[in-house]
């Protein structure tokens, strides 16, 4: 396609970059914001962010806008037939305890208001093909706070200085107003002690596995809108009864919207007091509980196969399929006892998948493996477990200017070849931004030295 450009800008830019030397300075200022805002650094205090930007036209962003709407409304019809149809349940293998869970209503209509599609991109041709899908907006203000640090740099400005207009991406607000939109629907919103427009809010996960930054930043951006929200450990959550009504609540007080980010099989493995409570409010009614429980079967690794699967043959129409069959990658569920040799001699073909929730950085690609045996291993431990294995799609490979200070590094202005990762952002149904991010190993197997990446729209 003539009219994508996005490949030639990326390259301008790092070009400029290059003829700063690297942009030192720039770079400097980019670390100096991601400190004093929400860290994106590795535990070693490496740096983890690309100075290069991804940068979209308006034909990639097209395409992206319309392939997120599109499976979005896939996995909307999937979840909707799931819920009254037992042989569909069956494809997904959960267990019954979650499966159970899964079929409890929210009070609200929109089956997933959130979620992010990974996809690699291919920025010469437009093709693109999907690599999971999950159903928070996780990455949402790494996505925002380095396309920030990149604009920081002198590389960026003249950039922009050769392309007016330049758009970014604001995912952090648009997050924040569908949280608002999403209780707003809910049918209990304006009852009793309830507030129709501004619930308080409990951001509830596993301390162990919760991104703080993250939740600081949803915070503050609904602070921003007049909400008081707060992170809650799931663990203090309990339900307590005041003047005879029943309520959800933690250490500080009542919540009435609770923005679900623990993983339901991680609530199930570590079952405690508070993870029976938020059940027992969902259930009851006594809070919206955003990201409920349904949307969990879309998120997990049995989605894949389940797309491919004869069912899909009721439930989405000729388009539909035909865009599943053009950019679901081949998948297929293993068991104890599958035949694996077929997957054993096309070693450099495939990649497993744990079973459970989808994870861009837990895929083991077989051209990762240069042993055959371990190979092998991998893909028996893979079907004992219950696991996934899925065609590999060739990572697309894009030149790539480190951010950060890389001292002891030979040339850090020279640009290196990393493969790319795009999560497309959806809030109630509707395209809202771009994650992209980047490695110098397979990025669909193991991730190496992974990037973030800012990202910048510049239309024609």
């Amino acid at each position: 396609m003539a009219n994508l450009r996005g490949r030639v800008l990326e390259e301008e830019f790092c070009n400029i970059a290059a003829e700063l030397e690297g942009d030192a300075e720039g770079k400097a200022r980019g670390d100096a914001y991601l400190r004093a805002a929400h860290s994106v650094a590795n535990r070693d205090g490496s740096s983890t962010w690309a100075l290069s930007p991804k940068v979209l036209g308006s034909a990639e962003l097209e395409i992206l806008s319309d392939a997120s709407e599109t499976m979005g409304r896939i996995i909307e019809k999937v979840t909707a037939r799931y819920l009254k149809d037992a042989d569909l349940r069956a494809l997904f293998g959960l267990p019954a305890e979650q499966e159970e869970l899964t079929l409890m209503p929210t009070g609200y209509e929109q089956l997933i208001p959130f979620a992010r599609l990974d996809v690699i991109f291919n920025q010469e041709t437009g093709d693109f093909s999907f690599a999971g899908v999950a159903t928070t907006p996780a990455g949402m203000t790494a996505a925002v706070d380095v396309t920030r640090a990149v604009q920081l740099s002198e590389a960026y400005h003249r950039f922009a200085e050769r392309h007016h207009g330049i758009e970014t991406f604001d995912i952090s607000r648009e997050v924040a107003s569908a949280l608002r939109e999403t209780y707003t629907s809910w049918a209990n919103a304006d009852t009793g002690t309830h507030h129709p427009d501004r619930p308080v809010v409990g951001i509830v996960d596993f301390p162990e596995s919760s991104n703080s930054g993250e939740f600081a930043d949803l915070i503050e951006r609904l602070a921003d809108e007049g909400v008081f929200a707060r992170f809650v450990d799931i663990r203090e959550l309990r339900i307590e009864e005041a003047a005879g009504v029943r309520r959800l609540v933690d250490g500080e007080g009542p919540i009435t919207c609770v923005y679900r980010r623990a993983p339901l099989a991680e609530m199930l493995e570590k079952r405690c007091e508070g993870s029976d409570a938020l059940i027992e409010a969902a259930r009851r009614g006594m809070a919206c509980v955003i990201g409920g429980f349904r949307a969990w079967p879309v998120a997990t690794n049995a989605l894949f196969p389940v797309l491919h699967s004869e069912a899909m043959e009721s439930i989405l129409d000729p388009q539909e399929l035909a865009f599943v069959r053009a950019h679901v990658p081949e998948a297929y569920v293993l068991s104890h006892g599958s035949d694996v040799s077929r997957y054993l001699a096309e070693q450099d073909e495939w990649l497993v998948r744990p079973a459970g929730g989808y994870r861009a950085s837990e895929a083991v690609a077989g051209e990762d493996r240069m042993d055959r045996d371990e190979w092998w291993r991998v893909l028996l431990a893979c079907s004992e477990e219950g696991g996934m294995v899925e065609r590999l799609v060739p990572a697309y490979r894009t030149p790539v200017v480190v951010g950060g200070s890389q001292e002891g590094d030979a040339n850090p202005a020279e640009p290196a070849m990393a493969g790319n990762l795009l999560g497309l952002f959806l809030c109630r149904g509707k395209f809202s931004g771009v994650y992209a991010r980047c490695g110098f190993e397979n990025v669909m197997g193991t991730w190496g030295h992974r990037l973030d990446m800012g990202c910048l729209v510049v239309r024609d």
